[in-house]
C-alpha cells in the first residue's frame, strides 16, 4: 500500500473551509456553493474551481480505489476500511440475508480542521 501525502495548500485549504463554515454557521453546503467559495478564496472562475474540484475528487478515488491512503497534512487522512461480511435481515420480508464483505471510505479529521470546527 502506498499513502499519498500533499502538503502544499493544505494549511490555506484548512483555512478556506474554516472561514467559509464561519460564514455559513450550521448551514449545509452543496457542490455548487463549495464552487463558489472557491472560486472566491483563490481569485479564479467558477470553471477553473470546478474543475479543480473535480480533479481532487477524482485523484482521490482513485487513490483509495487502489487501496492507498491520501493524507492532507492538518487536514486529514481518507483510507479505504474492511467491512466484514456479515447476517442481515430484509426490512419488508424480516427474512434473513447475507451481506458481503466490503471496501468502505473512512475519514479521519487532522488536528488543524478539528481544531478549526471547535
Amino acid at each position: 500500500m502506498m499513502a499519498v501525502t500533499v502538503r502544499a495548500s493544505s494549511e490555506n485549504f484548512v483555512l478556506f473551509l474554516w472561514a467559509y463554515f464561519q460564514l455559513r454557521k450550521g448551514i449545509d453546503v452543496n457542490k455548487s456553493e463549495l464552487i463558489e467559495a472557491i472560486a472566491k478564496s483563490a481569485d479564479i472562475s467558477k470553471a477553473s474551481a470546478e474543475k479543480a474540484l473535480d480533479g481532487t475528487l477524482n485523484a482521490i478515488k482513485a487513490t483509495l480505489k487502489k487501496g492507498s491512503n491520501v493524507t492532507l497534512v492538518g487536514f486529514g487522512t481518507f483510507r479505504v476500511g474492511k467491512r466484514a461480511a456479515r447476517a442481515g435481515r430484509n426490512p419488508r420480508t424480516g427474512e434473513a440475508i447475507k451481506i458481503k464483505a466490503a471496501r468502505v471510505p473512512k475519514f479521519s479529521a487532522g488536528k488543524a480542521l478539528k481544531s478549526a470546527v471547535n
